[in-house]
């Protein structure tokens, strides 16, 4: 019986981290691939989009992956296990399908673009942004680090704050504007992945796909900020979360 309740955990997971890719990296290809009209009108909107798309792809992944827990994010894994009582033994399960929805969501958008990416960038040599993230200073990865840091101790203390004070019916569209908070006040720096499997499912799966800078085998070395960054940040969040608002009593997430 565990291992059945294990692997509809794990579906949850997939599918609710799933669907926060396909909206996300989908609103990502509609502003970058169809930006502009014939006469250089903007069409289908800028960074307000992007804010609100992924906002919305959370709203509606954490609604489909609540049998779960809703996690869809490793760093929340993380931090529910060393704060809240999560079992470790779920962690890396968790993590792996987390990673593996976000790869078949990005694979699903990029098959439903496919004539788009080929008219806009015939070599995938400009859009692998896309699906996964970039610094906007390559030269100063710490500034791109301490971002993801920021960014996911804010996610995961405002996260726990609406667990905590919020019916259960509203805190799905809370966590979704928290995300769209996020990226409005701290989007550009490293595109604000604040969390690894939203990151790196689908660098990976650019990486196989042929984009040449995938931040993975180019060479730029990358890769390693919105993993590391969001872990870390997920759990100074958890951390300010039980020492200020839960106060350090037991509590289960």
């Amino acid at each position: 019986m565990q291992h059945d309740n294990l692997r509809a955990e794990l579906l949850s997971e997939f599918l609710g981290t799933f669907i926060l890719i396909l909206f996300g990296a989908g609103v990502d290809a509609m502003v970058t691939l169809f930006a502009t009209g014939a006469e250089g009108e903007v069409v289908h909107g800028g960074w307000t989009n992007v804010t609100l798309g992924w906002g919305l792809g959370v709203m509606f992944g954490v609604y489909a992956a609540q049998r779960s827990g809703a996690h869809i994010n490793p760093a929340v894994t993380v931090a529910f296990a060393a704060f809240h009582d999560f079992p470790w033994r779920k962690v890396l399960p968790y993590s792996v399908v987390q990673t593996a929805g976000a790869f078949a969501a990005s694979a699903v958008v990029f098959f439903n673009y496919q004539p788009a990416f080929l008219a806009f960038d015939p070599k995938l040599e400009k859009t692998a942004g896309v699906f996964t993230t970039f610094p906007a200073f390559p030269d100063s990865p710490l500034h791109g680090f301490f971002d993801q840091v920021l960014g996911t101790a804010l996610l995961l203390f405002l996260v726990l704050v609406v667990i905590r004070r919020a019916p259960g019916w509203l805190q799905p569209p809370l966590i979704g504007l928290i995300v769209v908070a996020i990226g409005i006040a701290f989007g550009a720096m490293h595109g604000y992945a604040i969390n690894p499997a939203r990151d790196f499912g689908p660098r990976l799966f650019v990486t196989l796909a042929g984009f040449p800078n995938n931040g993975l085998t180019d060479g730029s070395g990358v890769w390693w900020v919105p993993i590391a960054g969001p872990l870390i940040g997920g759990l100074i969040g958890a951390l300010a979360f039980r020492c200020s608002i839960q106060g350090g009593a037991p509590e289960n997430a």
